[in-house]
């Protein structure tokens, strides 16, 4: 968290500001070097994935593929890129007698270290992680997000396995 700027700082900052010709600050924006073109590993999120090992895009990616094939209807990607990725129902439903306009079905964002794996249906089905793997909920970080840090064959397999029962589960409730 940025350190507040005392009212001595704020008034020598307002000094330059007003002592600088118009002129002058625009030919220093026009001449400043622009950013560089992003690089495929540089993620969004520069304060959490920058540099982040590309092992960590690569799982991102796995599991943002494995979103793909639930896209039907009314469930729709959003992200998909930049290191963040949902997979959203839109279709307005009663869940607990409130009414909801959207329901988030799973997501994927890399963090720093890690990538997020937010798999939704256990809030909406309650069923307690009780069809998900032994090594998957391993992972596990509190109710539904379960960070994953290795691109372990074996969890991303039982990623997948999760992403069909919930779809099943959203279905079987009338979710979807």
């Amino acid at each position: 968290m940025p350190a507040k700027s005392s009212p001595a700082k704020k008034a020598a900052k307002a000094a330059v500001k007003k002592s600088a010709p118009k002129k002058e600050v625009a030919a220093a924006k026009k001449s400043a070097p622009k950013k560089a073109a992003k690089d495929k590993y540089d993620i969004k999120y520069s304060d959490k994935s920058k540099g982040q090992p590309k092992e960590l895009v690569e799982i991102w990616e796995a599991i943002r593929d494995m979103m793909l094939p639930y896209e039907k209807g009314d469930m729709k990607i959003q992200g998909g890129s930049g290191g963040q990725v949902a997979l959203i129902n839109h279709k307005p439903v009663e869940i607990k007698g409130k009414m909801r306009d959207e329901l988030w079905f799973a997501g994927a964002l890399i963090q720093k270290g890690y990538v997020g794996y937010y798999f939704n249906p256990e809030y909406a089905t309650g069923n307690g992680g009780r069809e998900i793997a032994p090594e998957l909920m391993k992972c596990l970080k509190g109710k539904s997000c379960f960070h994953i840090k290795k691109a372990d064959p074996v969890l991303l397999k039982q990623i997948k396995e999760s992403l069909k029962l919930g779809f099943e589960a959203y279905r079987k409730n009338g979710l979807i």
